[in-house]
């Protein structure tokens, strides 16, 4: 998922209960699918930031050479003003762009 082109909102959105249910019969079973899936986005945007901020990442022992990189902070403002995973995994699921599926069902259907 491509979390920088996505069309999640940024501030907390009012969302039906019963939109989310719709699909799994059960808001809880929606909440946690959406939790699983924020975690696996939070992992992912942490992972990018870290290669990116690894780049500027300085090695030296001193404390004295502690300097201001533009790219640095341009860069961290950028990945702050990201929808957070919980809104990007909550519009995916609207979207049913997740894949889930709930194996003890599968075992009563067979």
């Amino acid at each position: 998922m491509d979390y920088k082109k996505s069309k999640a909102p940024v501030n907390t959105v009012t969302r039906n209960i019963m939109d989310l249910c719709n699909d799994t019969g059960n808001i809880y079973e929606s909440v946690a699918i959406i939790s699983k899936r924020a975690n696996q986005i939070s992992l992912q945007i942490k992972e990018d930031l870290s290669k990116k901020l690894a780049e500027f990442a300085s090695y030296s022992d001193s404390l004295e050479e502690v300097f201001e990189n533009r790219e640095q902070i341009e860069i961290s403002r950028y990945y702050e003003k990201l929808p957070k995973p919980t809104l990007l995994a909550t519009q995916e699921f609207i979207e049913n762009k997740v894949y889930w599926r709930d194996p003890s069902r599968e075992n009563q259907e067979n």
